[in-house]
Order: structure tokens, then sequence, then C-alpha cells
């Protein structure tokens, strides 16, 4: 009992000793604050770490990027971004009216842009933004059949220092009778925010509006919502852009420098730390990390000791060669998260090594982004080097491969940017017919993959291989007739029965283009195959050969004109040839394409050489989804030439069929006898009799380059020939023998 007493008692004692001392230190501190305040000295209650490394894994970003005297506190910046936009919280479920996309189906979503006022000025950058929606297969001049506007408002950079910074956004958008607090708006952002913190503060309540920002911070990116897209500069060009640099498997996938970095040295404000460190992993060998303080108008009041010696060692190497010649590229954080390193890394296939915390990265909602970059942390720096030394070849490899991948499909144009922005949207809108991540990660991307076709990936020729899945054994034929039956001697009469003889074709459909009507059934011959006549209603439209027909019910398609002369053995040939390259055309007539530099234009030419890069759809295998590509894909202004000339469809479909494969047709072996009939009497003449036909396709070649804004077509030598064809070995033992005897 006396012992349980003691202990109690010891108890109290304890906890009386902690409330004195607690409450006691409590007010000691406060009387020194008190006595320091009145002094006028500053009690810093915590040290100023000049080496940002040694703070622990648990330190707040936003501390780390905090100039200290000039910038706000964390709390201050959340504050502030939670009164500008006061709808953190949206999700397309409750900021975004579906209504108004799904009016008219999958054909709802549409794009409107404000028109721009007489005095409004806007960059060269904004301008290319609203080109490519103007010019997209979305865009509508009506807004009644709007599921998405764009401001005319330039809000790219919303930096009040810089010369592009447009005020009072905030009155103009709210005078807008549709702004309706930005539901359904889309808003484009580069810059934002000013010196010397570059907070992520526009200036003006995008209120329920979609963000398509640059730079992009992960604590303040609405997810579903939201789209991230990169950082590009003026010079981006509008259309096509440049291949990347990784032509093919370059062995051995290292190269003279394991990891490089050239650029600008920020001495003072927000993202100075970070460029301020990369001296220390400089070796000057196999790791370049070069800065510079030289830039700016006043650099040199702020110039520190090591500027003059970084400055020098900063000329000793050229960036393009560095570029060319680096396993890994160092992307840094800049003034913004962004950088313009991140663009130029992907496309020279050097992988990207971000050091950007809290960076939502572009695109981010479909791309997979760790099979392309490597994610560091910029408060280990020091851990960099032994990282990506640890990184195997095989991988750098594969990282570098899908660095072009993704730099072509989606960055290297402003169209493309633009175009993905609006796909993934569309996607979040119509989510029953979205792309999954496989098709947005693989070629030929997204932007080539429509999910109104299918969203099956075995319904589309590019992933047959990596599902190990064979293209169907039958093929439908499509003939083009555009000269009325007037004798049964006429050529369509002998290619119906020739290509019927085809153990692998399934159906026959002719595409009526004539001014008379087509004969009656019984005026056809008998055929073991079904025979369907479409009439088409517009006469000349050229392009309705590929319009995606629903009676096409075989994944190959055989294009022919109703002049063109085979052999059932050809047919058959050219198909199975075809089912070995599925995703290409197969064909028999070539053609090819030059670069005339006295004209410095490009040139069509029918001779024959060795060198092809078109596949003449007269006579010629390709997918039924180019079909619906040609149909959806293309703007209508080119199939529209092509209507009016009644020409060109054909270069336009390999046109298209290149741009998606980057590859060039595959020719198969011709008859040496193969020569084009004369047309009977009472029948059209051929096309290529008019002199005018020849210049048309000369013209059609440009179009077609000038809106893909590069030339997609691409030369081959590459024919393929049936077994023992032509050889000294007896005709009975040859699998094609008719093409021997011809």
């Amino acid at each position: 009992m006396q012992a349980r007493k003691k202990y109690v008692l010891l108890g109290l004692c304890a906890c009386c000793w902690l409330v004195l001392f607690y409450w006691g230190g409590a007010v000691q501190l406060r009387l020194l604050r008190l006595l320091t305040r009145q002094r006028g000295e500053v009690v810093r209650p915590w040290p100023n770490w000049t080496d940002r490394a040694f703070l622990p894994r648990y330190a707040h970003l936003d501390e780390l990027q905090t100039d200290p005297g000039t910038a706000e506190s964390p709390r201050q910046r959340r504050q502030a971004w939670s009164a500008i936009y006061k709808d953190s919280r949206c999700r397309m479920e409750t900021c975004f009216d579906f209504s108004r996309c799904r009016r008219r189906g999958r054909e709802g979503f549409r794009v409107y842009i404000y028109p721009s006022e007489k005095n409004d000025h806007v960059s060269e950058s904004y301008r290319k933004i609203l080109t490519s929606i103007a010019e997209s297969r979305y865009y509508t001049s009506d807004p009644r059949e709007a599921c998405l506007f764009v401001l005319g408002i330039d809000t790219l950079d919303r930096d009040q220092l810089s010369g592009q910074f447009v005020p009072n956004v905030d009155e103009r958008i709210r005078g807008y009778p549709l702004w309706n607090d930005g539901r359904n708006h889309l808003i484009f952002n580069l810059y934002s925010g000013t010196w010397p913190n570059y907070t992520e503060d526009l200036g003006f309540n995008i209120g329920q509006a979609i963000l398509a920002k640059a730079s992009l911070n992960t604590e303040h990116f609405r997810p579903g919502f939201d789209v991230s897209i990169p950082l590009f500069s003026k010079d981006h060009p509008q259309k096509g852009g440049e291949r990347g640099w990784l032509v093919r498997n370059t062995i051995p996938p290292r190269r003279k420098y394991l990891l490089m970095f050239k650029g600008k040295r920020y001495l003072t404000g927000i993202g100075s730390d970070t460029r301020n460190a990369l001296h220390h992993i400089h070796n000057g060998k196999d790791i370049v990390s070069l800065t510079t303080c030289r830039h700016g108008k006043d650099w040199e009041k702020h110039k520190d000791a090591r500027c003059d010696h970084d400055n020098l060692e900063y000329e000793r190497f050229d960036y393009q060669e560095l570029l060319h010649n680096s396993t890994f590229c160092l992307v840094p954080r800049g003034r913004r998260l962004g950088s313009f390193r991140f663009l130029e890394s992907l496309q020279a296939a050097c992988i990207p090594v971000l050091l950007s915390n809290g960076w939502e990265l572009p695109f981010s909602d479909v791309i997979q982004w760790n099979q392309a970059v490597i994610e560091g942390d910029e408060r280990l720096l020091l851990q960099v080097p032994s990282t990506v030394r640890a990184v195997g070849n095989e991988r750098v490899l594969a990282l570098r491969q899908r660095t072009q991948m993704l730099w072509e499909a989606y960055f290297s144009s402003v169209d493309k940017i633009v175009l993905t922005t609006l796909e993934i949207i569309k996607d979040r809108v119509f989510s029953h017919i979205s792309r999954n991540k496989y098709m947005w990660n693989s070629l030929p991307g997204g932007l080539l993959v429509l999910p109104e076709y299918s969203t099956h990936l075995a319904h589309f020729p590019f992933y047959y291989l990596g599902l190990g899945v064979s293209p169907g054994q039958e093929f439908t034929a499509v003939i083009h007739a555009v000269s009325p039956l007037v004798s049964q001697s006429q050529p369509i009469m002998k290619l119906l029965q020739v290509v019927s003889k085809s153990k692998y074709c399934s159906q026959i459909i002719i595409l009526w283009n004539s001014e008379k009507p087509p004969p009656i059934r019984s005026k056809w011959p008998p055929m073991p195959v079904p025979l369907t006549v479409f009439t088409i209603v517009f006469l000349s439209q050229t392009t309705s050969r590929f319009l995606p027909h629903v009676a096409i019910e075989t994944e190959a398609v055989l294009s022919l004109d109703e002049d063109t002369v085979l052999l059932t053995s050809e047919v058959n040939f050219a198909f199975l040839v075809w089912r070995s390259f599925p995703e290409r055309i197969v064909g028999y007539p070539p053609r090819s394409h030059f670069w005339d530099p006295l004209k410095r234009a490009w040139g069509y030419t029918s001779k024959w050489t060795n060198d092809y890069s078109i596949v003449l759809t007269g006579a010629a295998f390709y997918h039924r989804y180019y079909h619906y590509l040609f149909s959806h894909y293309l703007p209508q202004s080119l199939r529209t030439l092509v209507d009016r000339t009644s020409n060109c469809e054909d270069i336009l479909m390999n046109f298209l069929v290149s741009a998606v494969t980057h590859l060039p047709p595959v020719k198969v072996a011709q008859r040496k006898q193969y020569k084009e009939l004369p047309s009977p009497q009472g029948t059209k003449s051929v096309p290529w009799a008019n002199p005018e036909h020849f210049n048309q396709r000369q013209e059609c070649v440009n179009t077609f380059a000038n809106w893909f804004g590069y030339m997609p077509l691409v030369h081959s030598q590459f024919r393929l020939d049936p077994v023992l064809f032509k050889d000294q070995v007896s005709v009975l033992r040859k699998k094609y023998k008719d093409l021997e005897r011809a």
C-alpha cells in the first residue's frame, strides 16, 4: 500500500514538472521575442541552408524554390491560387455540360473560336493554335453547334512584364453571353505569373474552364479536367515538323557523352537553386553540364565568383553537337517548371532526365512517360550520374525509340499539340468510345487511331504483329466504274471474271459513277461471289471510291479501276503479299516523286525506274480502315480538290498511308506484256490522254505536301516476285503458272 502511494506521488510530481516546463518555456520564448523585436533584431527560427541537397526528403517543394525575402510562403501561394481559381475541385462530371456535345451523337464534338476584336494583338504562337483549330475537322463557325469554346483573346503569356500581356481579360470574358463562368471553355496558356515569384496566377478568373497549360504544377492540376501541354517556342512549326533524329536503331546505343546540359544559370529568384547546383556534376569528359550568367540586361550587377569561369567553359561546347552525341539530356526547371529543353531532347532522341519536382508532364492523362524519360529529384542532384550509368543498353535503346514515337505523334508541330489536346477532351466526353493507353503509346499514335471506327485493337492493321493476330483470308474487290456499259467486251467484264475466280475473293462491289444508270443484274456476267452495285449520287465524286461503305465486311480491300488488266494469279499473289504487310498499300502500278531544285517544288513522274514511292490504287490492296481515315481524318478541302479535278485520289491515299506508317508501299511483280488498253468507242477517254492530267497531278503532290507540312512519301526499291518466277524451271512446278505464260 505504501509502495503504491509512493508511485502515485512520484507520477503527480512528474506531471507538475512537465506542465511548469511547458508553460514556463513558452512564456520565456514570448518574452525573448518581445525583447528582440524592441531591439530591432531578426529572429531566425531555422537556419538559411545554402546547400539544398542536404534538406530532408520531407521538405516541402515550395520551400526549395523560395528566394529569401522576396517569395511568398507556401500557405500564401495556396491561398492566392484558391482565390483566383475558385473552382479548383472541377471535374468533367461537375463543371462540364455534356449535353452540348451529345446533341448530334458522335459528330457533336465541335469547337467554336470567339472572333478577335480589331485592336487585339495576337502572338504568333496563339495565331498558330487558333489556325490549327480552325483547320481541324472539329471547327464550327456557329456557336450554337459548339461543344467547346476557345477565346479569341491571347492568353498564352500572362507575365505582366511581357509585351504580349493582354490586360482586362476578366472584364472582357464576363461580357461574353456564352461565357457561363467558363463552362465548356478551353483556355491555352504557356507562361503564368511574373518576376520574382512566377506563380501560376493567370491574372483572371478561369472559373469552370478547362486549362491547357504548360508548366502545370501537380498541386494545382485538376486530374481528368485540365490538360498539361508542353512549352514550345514561337518558331515551332505549324504543321508536320522535323522528323526525330533517331533514323534507325543505332548501334551502339550509347553515345559519346553520357549526360549533358547547356543553358542559363539564374543568379537570383525562383529556379536559381536547381540551375546553380548543376556545376557539381560537370566533369568535362562524359558529363557536360554548362551554365552561363550572360543573359538579361543587368546580369553583371548580380554576377558571382563563378560567372566568368562558367561563361568561358560554356563557349567551349556547341549545343547541337552535344544534343547529337549525348545519351541523356538534363532537363532542369527554369523560372517555371517546364523548359524548351524538353522538346529539344525528345526530338534528338536524347533521353530526358527531368529535374523539375512537381511538374505535371504534358498529356500525362494518356502518355506513359516512364517509358521515355527518367524523372530525377532536384534535391538529389548528385545521385543523377550514378542513376543514368546504371541504365542498361537495352533500356537505353527502348527509351530512345519511345522518345521518337512520342515526338512524331504528338509534339513535332503546333497542329499535333492542339489536336492532341482536343482529342483528350473528346475522349473524356465520349468515354464509351475512347482510346485506351495502348493506342496512345504505340505507333501510329492516338491522333491516327479513330475510336469511332473501333475501340478493339485487333480491328486496326497496326496492332496485328503485337497481338499475334493474322489478317483475314478473304478480300472485297471495289471497282470504280465511270464508263457506261455499251458492250460485253469492255474491260470491266473481263475484270469481273478474273477477280471472281480468286479463291480469296469474298464479294465484289461496283461503285457506279456514270451519267447513265447501271445495267440491270442480268446484264452482268454470272459469278461465284456476290456482286453489289452502288450508284454514286453526286457524279464526279472521285473520293467516293474511298468511302467507308458498310457493305465491305473484309479487312482487305482490292481497289480496282474499271480498265485494269490483271490475271487471277496476280490477284492471288498480291493478296498473299498484303497479308504480310497489312498496314501498307500493296499493288502493281508504281509511280514516284522527286524534288525539283530549279522550281523549288515537288515533281511527279510515271517513268518506270528502280525507285518508287507510290503504288496507284487502280490495282492495289490495303486495309479497309484507310477508307475511314481518308473520309474522317483528311480535311474536306483536300477531298474537294480531288472531286473538282477528278484526279489525284490515288496520290492522296498514298500520302495518307505513308504519313501513318512512315513506310513506303510495296510493289509486286508485274507482267512485262501488261499494257493499258485503249478505251472502246462510246466510252470516256482515259484520263492520262488529257494533257492537263499530268500537270494536275504535279500540283496535287505539292498541295498535299503543304497540308501535311512535310513530304510523307518514302522511296523504295523493294519488289516482291513469286517464288521461281521467270526462272528456268518447268512451268508445271510453279505455283503461279499464268505469270510465266503471259
